[in-house]
């Protein structure tokens, strides 16, 4: 069996989806708009900035590795093999240098189109309960959208620029499709009114909605402190002594002492 060392599964990971398939698959390639691409075997493929979603399946990668054991199902070590013959490394030999370009890299959100309406989003989420007002105000504000060519539901988060930086997909159908966009920044994850001192923290952008939706039937107010999605949850190693703040809590306000509240305190 071949063996890798450290510095050519580095090497291998530098290797973007773009180049790869410009290099060994060019006819493959099919080019949307600007710098966003698809493959010919799979239209919902995407590929823009380095990174690439196949929304159709609900998950996405940062490397051609990622895409030849993913998508094309290769193991980890025929992927290697692939990518460690021939001229795949021409672009870039040091592998230092490769991941420090890599880090460099302009993160570039790789969000679907837009539908022409919100229909099935509405429909999806008010038959999950959520409080219909409460959803149309998410729209009107560019925190949800439904996207093409499969109606997911989109949750947005924007950065301190007010640029959009996070995307968290959802289908609305019955399969349990969900993850986050490429090139997403969880720092900035769905979230409701970073301004207050108390943070109600939620795994999901459906439990936010939720919990949202009781305030709202209890009181009338459902905006006035904040709430944040995890996007997923995240549990520190085991290993580890401390316990790692997850990043969509870095860029809210800090808490005083018994201000992080978790939904079933209150339910």
């Amino acid at each position: 069996m071949p063996y890798y060392t450290k510095e050519q599964i580095e090497q291998a990971r530098s290797v973007d989806l773009l180049t790869y398939l410009q290099m060994h698959e060019p006819t493959e390639l099919v080019h949307l708009r600007g710098n966003t691409y698809c493959t010919r075997e799979h239209d919902s493929l995407k590929i823009s900035n380095g990174k690439w979603m196949w929304w159709s399946r609900g998950f996405g990668g940062n490397s051609a590795l990622d895409y030849l054991i993913k998508v094309k199902g290769m193991t980890f070590i025929d992927a290697m093999k692939v990518l460690t013959e021939g001229d795949t490394f021409l672009h870039c030999d040091d592998a230092k240098k490769c991941r420090k370009e890599e880090y460099d890299r302009e993160r570039k959100l790789l969000l679907p189109e837009k539908a022409d309406t919100n229909l099935e989003v509405i429909r999806y989420l008010t038959e999950r309960g959520i409080d219909e007002s409460i959803i149309r105000d998410c729209i009107n504000e560019g925190l949800l959208y439904e996207s093409l060519p499969y109606h997911n539901c989109i949750f947005i988060g924007f950065d301190d620029a007010g640029s959009t930086a996070y995307a968290f997909y959802r289908t609305t159908n019955d399969e349990r499709l969900m993850g986050d966009a490429a090139g997403s920044d969880k720092r900035y994850s769905f979230r409701i009114n970073c301004a207050s001192s108390t943070i109600h923290v939620f795994e999901s952008a459906i439990d936010l909605l939720s919990y949202a939706t009781i305030m709202k039937m209890r009181s009338g107010a459902w905006r006035a402190e904040t709430m944040v999605s995890l996007g997923g949850v995240y549990a520190s190693s085991p290993n580890k002594t401390t316990l790692k703040i997850p990043a969509a809590l870095d860029t809210c306000p800090q808490p005083g002492a018994g201000s992080l509240v978790l939904p079933e305190q209150e339910l």
